[in-house]
């Protein structure tokens, strides 16, 4: 019997976009499963709880088979490790994001050399869409409907924006 595939998407999803969404779909065509590793990254100073932004994840994904949406605030190896992940998948707008997740992907393998990082370019009509570009919008009463899931959409307009 041969290995499951099983990849790790991680990110902060602050919010989840549907670039983002893009990126899982076409994941779950590669791989037997997929793992969306909501990152805590307090840092970032998130417009979202960690809770909240699985359960924007879990409700735009509830079609999918083979998804599982999990928090995660620790070291990344140990994550993927603890779910049999042996592929993190990186998604790529610009050549800005290379040089980043080169450098991480590179740490992540002289941590554990089992652990290979794909990257995956957007679908074009998402190339440009960031989750900072959808609270940007959002702060000044923009029309996101295009760039998220419905979900993250009334999440956006329930909050008062600053």
């Amino acid at each position: 019997m041969s290995e499951l595939r099983v990849a790790l998407y991680p990110g902060t999803f602050d919010p989840l976009t549907n670039g983002h969404l893009s990126i899982i779909r076409r994941a779950l065509k590669l791989f037997d499963r997929l793992v969306v590793g909501v990152a805590l990254n307090p840092g970032k100073n998130p417009l979202f709880s960690i809770d909240r932004r699985v359960n924007f994840i879990e409700e735009a994904t509830s079609g999918l088979k083979r998804v599982q949406i999990l928090p995660f605030d620790n070291l990344l190896i140990d994550f993927a490790r603890a779910h049999q992940a042996n592929v993190i998948i990186k998604g790529l707008r610009a050549v800005s994001d290379f040089e980043r997740e080169l450098q991480m992907g590179l740490m992540n393998r002289r941590l554990d050399e089992r652990l290979e990082t794909l990257f995956m370019i957007p679908s074009q009509e998402y190339s440009f869409l960031s989750s900072s570009f959808v609270k940007e919008i959002a702060r000044h009463h923009g029309d996101v409907e295009k760039l998220v899931p419905e979900c993250v959409r009334r999440g956006l307009n329930n909050l008062e924006l600053k």
